[in-house]
């Protein structure tokens, strides 16, 4: 376990790199003894240190929930990060090229929230009955923490992802809102382009074989900590791609074929 000092200094340095568009070194590295619950205090400081400033939460994003990504990470659980009103984009906006530092992209469904969601034992029905409506989405992602140190070679673990706000720094959602008892969330998909060139496929399935199962993941992991969903929130329920690289110049367009499509232009 962390001392309560440093997590605060770790949420220091997230946040001044983030600030500063200059990535911090790895927690991993740093703290050899970090787990998971160390990972999420530093978020949970560095989310209390940005509404003390004046940022409103609007929802939660979840990573980590295909198995490609998990197996590449060693995990078998998702993890999830903390969506804020600055972090919402309009379809087809142009992000100013000083705005974040090693984009990415990635094609999953918005849920937005008509009632509340407390677990434990929040089914996916559950879910389902609490959803307004279901639309298209890109989420950025961003890394305040270098993804690999320099100077051992040593690659950014799960522990550095939740820290770093399970990398959260966008979401641009668009398309067809929908009904989630109109639509099978399963074989919602997207193939996604980068300049007029596809760099992946994916359907909903990816998403733990149903996004809305993503939800009631994490409606009881918050009730651990006693927080839970709130009405009119946004959850990104997770991607059923791998994430894009988005250089300066790039335009990434997401095709959910009927239902819609998204897209955003990076300066």
């Amino acid at each position: 376990m962390l001392t309560p000092d440093e997590i605060a200094a770790a949420a220091a340095s997230l946040d001044e790199a983030e600030r500063t568009r200059s990535q911090t070194g790895l927690l991993s590295l740093r703290h050899p003894g970090i787990d998971m619950a160390d990972a999420y205090a530093i978020q949970a400081r560095w989310v209390s240190k940005k509404i003390d400033r004046g940022a409103r939460v609007i929802g939660w994003k979840i990573g980590l929930t295909s198995k490609a990504m998990q197996s590449a990470l060693n995990i078998d659980i998702p993890d999830s990060g903390v969506l804020f009103d600055d972090m919402v984009f309009e379809d087809g906006a142009t992000i100013p090229a000083d705005r974040f530092i090693q984009p990415r992209i990635e094609a999953e469904l918005a849920f937005v929230m008509k009632a509340p969601l407390r677990g434990p034992r929040v089914s996916v029905f559950e879910v389902l009955n609490a959803t307004d409506y279901v639309t298209p989405a890109l989420e950025i992602l961003d890394t305040r923490i270098v993804r690999v140190d320099p100077q051992t070679r040593k690659a950014r673990t799960i522990v550095d992802t939740i820290a770093d706000n399970a990398a959260n720094a966008g979401i641009v959602a668009g398309g067809r809102a929908m009904r989630p008892d109109q639509v099978d969330l399963r074989w919602i998909g997207a193939i996604v382009t980068r300049n007029a060139e596809v760099e992946e496929t994916g359907l909903g399935a990816g998403v733990l074989n149903q996004p809305a199962r993503s939800i009631a993941w994490l409606a009881n992991r918050l009730a651990e900590y006693g927080q839970g969903i709130e009405a009119g929130q946004i959850v990104l329920a997770g991607s059923f791609i791998r994430p894009i690289e988005a250089r300066h110049g790039d335009t990434i367009h997401a095709d959910f074929g009927p239902y819609g499509s998204v897209s955003i232009y990076f300066a």
